[in-house]
């Protein structure tokens, strides 16, 4: 082999070698979401006055308000004016906006719309251990009523040495701490929830699957959390994610019902619009004419719609 030839193996093979780094260092590739069903249709139950969203997202313009580059996924933008939109057509005065893990640790998409809403929203922040005093407590400031951690796969379970570290500061706040879990992990959970110095709230009535039934021991462990626990609280939300026949999700009805049967005075209601990482896209009229099935009593309907949610939040 001349010299000529040899040069031009060993420049093949450094070639090679960089293309084969090249492709085990590529990023997985981020899966993108669904958009909301852009037609809510207007329905039939009639919100009573002061009905507080107690579970609802804002995303973007990603212009304005850049997503994480950690995000677990990609998403279009669902701003301030369509969620308007949205809660004008079903009836909705108050709510509370859950700044959702595309936006990371980025409130801003959350505190602008609570400084636009005079009086009307408050919301939930991530945080993170780094964040100073100062920092905190401008966003107690700016309408912070809460933080939120998902213990999800999906989306990086979140550390606990931290977690611990972060309540306590949230806790002399006067925050409260909303929480995410995998299915079936309630009863694993309980020891730490219950010992912690703040009330909590759990996501999506606890991620229940209708199919396996209200004797489900992960459904039972969160029905015996929330009545021995006078910290816990129950969002009556994600009923299309709890559904195994799809529309119009009444298989996740009965559950929504024994939350609300089991602790009428600390359940919360809300439409987790834009609905992301769902199976099946709901309508949010839809969802609005699945309170009476759960809530069929007036005065359950006033707890949870606008009397809880304005003592948990501080909301008027």
């Amino acid at each position: 082999m001349n010299r000529r030839e040899c040069l031009h193996l060993l420049t093949g093979l450094a070639g090679a070698v960089l293309a084969g780094e090249a492709r085990a260092e590529a990023p997985k590739a981020i899966p993108t979401i669904a958009p909301p069903d852009p037609n809510p249709k207007t329905p039939s139950f009639k919100m009573p006055p002061r009905s507080c969203d107690s579970h609802t997202h804002i995303f973007g313009p990603a212009s304005r308000y850049p997503f994480s580059d950690k995000r677990p996924y990609n998403t279009a933008d669902a701003p301030l004016e369509m969620f308007r939109s949205v809660h004008e057509t079903i009836g909705v005065e108050r709510c509370v906006i859950v700044n959702a893990t595309v936006h990371g640790t980025d409130n801003r998409v959350v505190t602008d719309a609570i400084a636009q809403s005079e009086g009307a929203y408050k919301g939930i922040a991530n945080v993170s251990d780094e964040m100073t005093e100062q920092e905190l407590a401008a966003l107690d400031k700016g309408g912070i009523c809460g933080c939120r951690f998902a213990f999800l796969k999906r989306l990086g379970v979140g550390d606990m040495t931290k977690f611990q570290r972060i309540v306590h500061r949230v806790a002399e706040l006067g925050w409260h701490i909303d929480v995410y879990f995998e299915t079936g992990t309630i009863a694993e959970f309980a020891p730490t929830l219950t010992a912690l110095p703040a009330p909590y709230v759990i996501d999506h009535m606890g991620t229940v699957q209708a199919a396996k039934g209200l004797d489900d021991p992960g459904f039972t462990a969160l029905l015996d959390l929330q009545k021995k626990d006078e910290k816990c609280w129950v969002k009556i939300t994600g009923l299309e994610r709890a559904s195994a026949g799809g529309k119009p999700f009444h298989d996740a009805v009965p559950f929504a019902k024994a939350l609300i049967d089991n602790a009428p005075e600390r359940v919360i209601w809300g439409t987790d619009w834009p609905h992301p990482n769902v199976k099946v896209m709901p309508n949010d009229g839809e969802i609005v004419d699945l309170i009476p099935l759960y809530a069929p009593d007036k005065a359950i309907q006033q707890k949870l719609l606008v009397d809880n949610p304005a003592r948990l939040f501080r909301i008027g």
